[in-house]
């Protein structure tokens, strides 16, 4: 028989139960007791599966004790600055026109430059990248084999990051998964689908301002064995990513990976950085985050 929670979801996703829900009906709760953690909401996850604005987001973050909403733009800045929160990280390009084929290096570093600028004026830490696809041919680039994406993703990192120096911005890169399902939410092409992979291009851009967005969904489906993967990538792990598997769902009970263990593996290995709650909800909305935000409020 399927558990409570599972019945929840799937009467969520054919009822319309998390779209309706808003974090203005529910009570103030914050779940943050120990706060080793700092805790981050991904804004895009609950405005595509919730459609929750902005506002909705910051209310939800404050009310749990998350001090965060990361993956918006500047334009939101100033609501989340005048709510005492930062944004974690911003995206500066797409993951299909990538920094492994030149061909999109010029609009890449205008739009990672730009980006830099507005996290020094705001104080906010984080710069997304990644390495792009292996074949753009349809997007107006080219083929690019492994070991050529790895080389050109070093070099033009090398061309950009001492503007972050400059700036103490930290530019990351994101590894994700290429499972072709839609179960598993993954993105199929994208070059940089092994952890190792990315973890050496961070090494040999060689700079404290370049590190590794390690999410452990993806490093589930492609890997496995999340803890020792931590322990292998702490010299460049730069922010971290939650959600459940399978379904990149909530992180909850109803879901292979145990989350409190990871969250006191990070606090072991040193990570000082944030946080940030990736998963789509399939419940009410409030319920998951105060569920994600307890459990990794680890002592």
């Amino acid at each position: 028989m399927p558990s409570r929670r599972t019945a929840l979801r799937w009467f969520a996703a054919s009822s319309g139960l998390a779209a309706l829900s808003t974090p203005k009906s529910a009570p103030a709760e914050t779940m943050v007791k120990n706060g080793k953690i700092k805790q981050s909401i991904v804004h895009w996850c609950f405005a595509r599966g919730a459609k929750w604005k902005i506002e909705d987001t910051i209310k939800a973050a404050k009310e749990l004790g998350c001090v965060s909403v990361e993956g918006v733009g500047p334009t939101d800045w100033d609501k989340l600055k005048a709510a005492d929160l930062k944004c974690a990280y911003v995206g500066a390009h797409g993951f299909v026109k990538g920094m492994n084929n030149p061909a999109f290096w010029d609009a890449n570093f205008k739009a990672i430059q730009e980006r830099i600028d507005k996290c020094a004026e705001y104080g906010n830490p984080n710069v997304l990248s990644f390495t792009g696809f292996a074949d753009t041919t349809n997007e107006g680039g080219s083929v690019i084999s492994r070991e050529q994406g790895k080389k050109n993703c070093i070099e033009a990192y090398k061309k950009i990051i001492g503007e972050a120096e400059k700036k103490n911005v930290v530019l990351l890169l994101e590894h994700l998964n290429t499972r072709d399902s839609a179960e598993m939410k993954g993105h199929p092409g994208y070059q940089g689908d092994d952890v190792d992979y990315c973890a050496e291009i961070v090494r040999e851009v060689g700079s404290p301002n370049m590190k590794l967005l390690f999410d452990i969904y993806h490093v589930q489906i492609m890997h496995g064995d999340v803890t020792r993967r931590l322990e292998q990538c702490k010299d460049v792990i730069g922010h971290i990513h939650t959600a459940g598997n399978p379904g990149r769902c909530e992180i909850g009970k109803d879901q292979e990976i145990n989350y409190p263990p990871l969250m006191k593996k990070i606090l072991e290995i040193g990570y000082t950085g944030y946080v940030g709650h990736e998963f789509i909800p399939t419940i009410d909305p409030m319920v998951g985050l105060r569920e994600a935000v307890g459990l990794c409020d680890v002592a």
